[in-house]
């Protein structure tokens, strides 16, 4: 594995401290940071590390090793300095889905990546500062198991009513000015600006490309405000530590948990009224046929993540015992496409059904943990397979980089 130098992971750190502390800070001054020849280098080693197959130009690792990796360093190095870089256009590859139908991914050329790839590390710790905690997908220290986990310890505590929610064709409609009014709230630099601009347009009039580097990070800031909704959701019924609204979100997959109890009924209304009003400003659009509404108490199920979630009661020595179902779900990419179950899983809670009894979570993570890899890695290939970096917390993001000591 690379490490990032001391230098890149200081920067790094100190954008991230900036941020938090103050939510109004526009940067300026970031552009010089993008060019530097050791964030250049980089962003080089993460996309070799990668590996991945070659864009539009049929340039290999093999071919740039084989002439030197300095060289075209410093080639995208002179381009950006004198602002004449203009990107390839990405070569599309067609994924087979179920049905017949097929996901268009959208691959770079490596010199791309590597420009894509310095441009992220400089904006990811802006953005991550701003992130919600209930955003999972693509995240330094986010899982796709972390997210399961919060579904299900949701339901556990008898979050039991599910809006599921399915958006259409979500990173291929991206509004690019819309996505670049959100980079510019944080962001005061005319170059960075452009740089995004014609990342953006070589894959097209709208949508983010799957299959960039920087892709993850642009399809999380363009939901970010939904994220905030739900988080505001969640403060303002707040009954003690008790919230009677959660979600998770990982990329374009998201789901609404809300409290069983017959008096909450007014919350499942309301959210998915706010839900469409943050959808349309944003012209995301909700698709009706796949979304639904679902009550786990009254037997119905959903999945998540490659994991369908089912919901029993039963009394046991004199407490309430909370069964969660987890199957896994067959992929829907390129994946094994293998449909895999497990046995279910009991999480025992006391008579209010506040307090998860610690072994049944135990029981529980030993579950997720032996899926969650297999369905982060699916979802990586659906956002960009071998071509973008890999997901954090599949084992193969550079260390330094992580954002562990900004927190």
């Amino acid at each position: 594995m690379t490490k990032a130098s001391i230098d890149l992971q200081d920067l790094r750190r100190r954008i991230y401290v900036k941020t938090k502390a103050e939510p109004s800070w526009r940067f300026w001054g970031l552009y010089v940071h993008v060019c530097k020849t050791e964030t250049l280098r980089e962003a080089y080693e993460m996309a070799k590390e990668n590996d991945g197959a070659p864009g539009v130009d049929g340039v290999t690792f093999e071919a740039i090793e084989a002439q030197g990796a300095d060289a075209l360093i410093e080639q995208l190095r002179n381009e950006l300095i004198g602002r004449t870089y203009v990107p390839l256009p990405a070569r599309r590859q067609e994924i087979p889905k179920e049905g017949g139908k097929v996901r268009v991914l959208s691959i770079p050329a490596i010199r791309d990546r590597v420009v894509q790839g310095a441009l992220k590390l400089i904006l990811e710790p802006i953005f991550e500062a701003d992130f919600q905690p209930g955003s999972f997908g693509y995240r330094p220290k986010k899982t796709a198991h972390d997210a399961v986990k919060r579904v299900a310890e949701a339901i556990v505590q008898q979050k039991t009513r599910v809006l599921d929610l399915d958006l259409r064709s979500y990173f291929d409609n991206i509004r690019h000015d819309r996505l670049l009014e959100k980079v510019a709230e944080r962001v005061d630099d005319a170059d960075i600006m452009h740089l995004l601009k014609v990342m953006l347009k070589a894959s097209g009039k709208k949508g983010v490309p799957q299959g960039g580097v920087i892709s993850p990070l642009l399809s999380n800031l363009y939901l970010n405000e939904v994220d905030r909704m739900l988080e505001r959701a969640k403060e303002v019924t707040r009954n003690g530590k008790y919230t009677y609204i959660e979600y998770a979100r990982f990329a374009d997959d998201l789901v609404i948990l809300i409290d069983a109890y017959k008096r909450h009924d007014w919350l499942i209304g309301a959210a998915q009224k706010r839900l469409r009003e943050e959808f349309d400003k944003l012209q995301v659009e909700i698709n009706d046929e796949k979304s639904r509404t679902v009550d786990l108490g009254r037997g119905d199920s959903f999945g998540f993540l490659g994991f369908d979630f089912r919901y029993t009661r039963s009394f046991l020595r004199g407490g309430v015992e909370a069964v969660l179902h987890a199957q896994a779900q067959k992929a829907d990419g390129a994946g094994t496409g293998a449909q895999r179950s497990v046995s279910p899983t009991s999480v025992a809670t006391d008579r209010t059904g506040d307090k998860p009894d610690q072994s049944g979570s135990t029981r529980l993570d030993e579950l997720l943990r032996r899926w969650a890899l297999q369905r982060v890695l699916q979802l990586h290939q659906r956002l960009g397979g071998e071509e973008d970096q890999a997901p954090s917390g599949a084992c193969s993001e550079t260390t330094g980089l992580r954002l562990e000591a900004m927190e």
